[in-house]
C-alpha cells in the first residue's frame, strides 16, 4: 500500500468526505491539521504547487488535488491502482 497524506481542517466537509472514502477502502493515511499548524499550511501550499484549499491529498508524495479529484479517480477506476 502506498503512503497517503492529507492536509485538512476539522471544519471542512470536503476533508471529511475524502477521509471517509479513504477509510472505506481501508487506506491508512497521515493527516495534517493546517488550522492549528500554520507551518503545515505553508508546507501544503508548496508541495501542492500553490494549492491553498483543503483537503490537499498526496499519494506517495505526488499531489492528486482535493476531494473532487480523489472521487473522480475513484469513479474512473484509477484510484485503486494508484493505492496498490
Amino acid at each position: 500500500m502506498k503512503t497517503v497524506e492529507i492536509y485538512t481542517t476539522p471544519i471542512c466537509g470536503f476533508c471529511h468526505a475524502a477521509k471517509r472514502l479513504l477509510t472505506s477502502k481501508n487506506v491508512s493515511f497521515k493527516e495534517f491539521n493546517v488550522m492549528t499548524d500554520p507551518a503545515k499550511r505553508a508546507e501544503m501550499t508548496k508541495r501542492s504547487n500553490g494549492g491553498r484549499t483543503v483537503p490537499q491529498i498526496f499519494i506517495d508524495g505526488t499531489p492528486i488535488g482535493g476531494c473532487d479529484e480523489l472521487h473522480a479517480l475513484d469513479h474512473s477506476g484509477k484510484l485503486d491502482g494508484m493505492l496498490a
